[in-house]
């Protein structure tokens, strides 16, 4: 089971490494989270520079991708180089967007009928694009999903690890980074934002994507 995270030059490192690390929690023996990557390596809107692990070659044989955001999303929608390169089917994968990747997923069509959910600087760009904003950090719709705010992407990851493996292992990986004092309260806030966008009752047993 690989999920890429699509990290461009000039990301976000809260919405990339956040979600990485939630992700990764889960401890499966065929699970894989990468940073997916356009070049060998990216450097964040801060100066930090991480290794691609993935790169976008891989990205149509992926079980889940999430686009991540950044500081050069516009300057990304109109690369045609990258943008054609974005090969999804949301029929097979799960596809996520946090904040300006929300952007991107509008800019290939993805959202058309859709509404979605973004930060407040992208959301003029994504109205223009002729989506709806959705005024709530999550949403989704069959195998797409968005969030708005650095932050929501735990909920982003939630969704993904719920969709893929199950409700409690997405209540175990968020239970381990929760606030000491909190993690009752913070869980149960994450899960309540994206229980009703799925699709089966995940306790009873794994949620395959498409399933």
């Amino acid at each position: 089971m690989h999920i890429a995270i699509l990290t461009f030059q000039g990301f976000n490192e809260v919405d990339s490494l956040l979600a990485l690390s939630v992700l990764n929690r889960v401890k499966l023996a065929d699970w894989r989270v990468t940073l997916c990557c356009p070049e060998t390596s990216v450097t964040s809107m801060n100066g930090v520079t991480v290794q691609g692990q993935s790169s976008l070659a891989d990205l149509p044989f992926a079980d889940a991708v999430v686009v991540g955001s950044g500081v050069n999303t516009r300057e990304i929608v109109k690369d045609t180089h990258i943008m054609s390169a974005l090969n999804f089917d949301p029929d097979r994968q799960l596809i996520g967007a946090q904040c300006s990747g929300t952007f991107i997923l509008a800019k290939l069509g993805l959202l058309d009928g859709v509404p979605a959910c973004t930060d407040l600087t992208t959301q003029p760009w994504v109205q223009e694009a002729g989506v709806d904003v959705l005024n709530q950090p999550f949403s989704a719709s069959g195998n797409i999903a968005t969030a708005g705010g650095c932050l929501a992407s735990q909920y982003l990851a939630a969704w993904v690890i719920t969709r893929l493996a199950s409700l409690e292992a997405a209540d175990a990986a968020l239970r381990y980074v929760a606030p000491i004092g909190e993690k009752d309260e913070y869980v149960s806030r994450a899960i309540e934002n994206i229980r009703p966008y799925i699709p089966r009752q995940p306790e009873t047993g794994t949620q395959q994507c498409g399933a």
